[in-house]
Order: structure tokens, then sequence, then C-alpha cells
């Protein structure tokens, strides 16, 4: 099996964790309201895109996409998740988080593009 294959199957595996310690969070221990599951699955699952970006950084071969771009999309997912249960306490908080991830993307590709 090529080594791309393994890591969509590994991210798919991870994707079903994250849904089942999401759903284990609201269940039993009641911690987030239910509506908020969806907000918690995108920012874990962001984690997990953060921590490929690393794997890929590290490796020496190029199929597929770059280290920063998983790692800019693992980042917008955190920020989509963490807006989306933000909202609930306070929309301007949303907006707060949206904003700071996007203009710390900006800055970070320009400065990487040299």
């Amino acid at each position: 099996m090529p080594v791309s294959e393994k890591i969509v199957l590994l991210s798919i595996g991870i994707l079903l964790l994250t849904i089942v310690v999401s759903i284990l969070l609201f269940s039993p221990l009641e911690l987030i309201g239910w509506q908020l599951i969806p907000s918690l699955i995108l920012a874990l699952y962001g984690c997990w895109m953060i921590i490929l970006a690393g794997v890929r950084a590290s490796s020496s071969s190029k199929p597929g996409r770059g280290a920063f771009s998983t790692f800019a999309w693992g980042l917008l997912l955190i920020a989509t998740g963490g807006a989306w249960f933000l909202y609930t306490f306070n929309p301007i908080y949303s907006l707060a988080i949206i904003l700071l991830v996007l203009g710390a993307l900006a800055i970070a590709a320009a400065i990487k593009t040299k």
C-alpha cells in the first residue's frame, strides 16, 4: 500500500475517532450541547490536519498537497469550529477569531513567498 493511501486511511480513522470523542463529550458527560458537536468535530479534525502538516513537512516525497497548504486548512478548520462554538456565547468573538486566523495566514503566506 503506498504511503498516500495509508495517510488517507489514517485520516479516515482519525475522523471517526473525533466523531466518537465528540459524541462521548455530549452523551454521558453532557459537557457540551448537542448543537456544538459539529463544531467540536471540526476543531479536533483541524488539530489532526496540523499534525499531518508536520508529517508532510518532514517527508521528502512530494505527492499531493504541500505542508503549508495542509497546515492552513487545519488552521481554518480549527478557526471555523472555534467560531461556531464561540458564536453561542457572543457573535463578536466568532468574527474576531475568523479575522485573526485569516490575518495570521496572510502574514504567513507573505513571509513564506520570498
